[in-house]
């Protein structure tokens, strides 16, 4: 609904319909079923193929958009150790849980945009902070290849990018998340993307 808005005030074609005949925009309530006119010129979700492209930042080959390790001065993210140290050997944050520079204390902690340096394309936060929404069902295996549109059915939206909350894991380029549509939770957010 809201990248429908967004579009419908900018002066764009609505990507969003409730109905396959693309008919009726998807301007209130709530749904599951939305098809997407992909022609359209309006904003829209990520697939999942495009947020990863985009998350890389134009590197290949690496666990994040900047490189193989990660520390807070990389990403927001919840450090998870056992033992005395961090469970996954990449993680390279100083001690366990929550970064201390945006743990107030208070829910949820979440960093400003800007508090990390952008990936090669220029887009921030696409590791930790908020794992974000795609609009693509997820599928297994996930599709890849040079545009592929994702699963045409599903019981979850994909989500990407880890998030404050998540693990170092969770915020690698490649790893894959989902959930209902209808869920909301302060570790969830979203970007636009726009056709042309």
């Amino acid at each position: 609904k809201w990248s429908n808005a967004r579009s419908q005030q900018a002066g764009l074609t609505p990507v969003y319909y409730t109905d396959a005949g693309l008919t009726q925009v998807y301007t209130s309530g709530e749904t599951d079923g939305v098809y997407p006119n992909w022609a359209a010129s309006g904003y829209r979700l990520p697939t999942e193929a495009e947020w990863e492209k985009a998350a890389r930042g134009g590197l290949s080959g690496q666990r994040f958009p900047w490189g193989y390790t990660i520390d807070w001065s990389h990403a927001n993210y919840s450090s998870d150790w056992v033992g005395g140290a961090p469970y996954y050997s990449y993680d390279l944050a100083p001690t366990s849980g929550s970064d201390p520079a945006f743990n107030d204390g208070v829910y949820p902690y979440t960093s400003p945009v800007g508090s990390f340096a952008a990936n090669g394309y220029g887009l921030y936060d696409m590791a930790g902070n908020v794992f974000e929404w795609c609009g693509d069902w997820y599928g297994t295996p996930y599709a890849g290849g040079s545009d592929p549109r994702g699963a045409a059915s599903g019981n979850g939206r994909v989500l990407r990018g880890g998030s404050w909350y998540g693990t170092a894991y969770d915020s690698r380029c490649a790893c894959r998340n989902f959930d209902l549509p209808s869920d909301a939770f302060s570790v969830y957010g979203f970007r636009c993307v726009r056709g042309l």
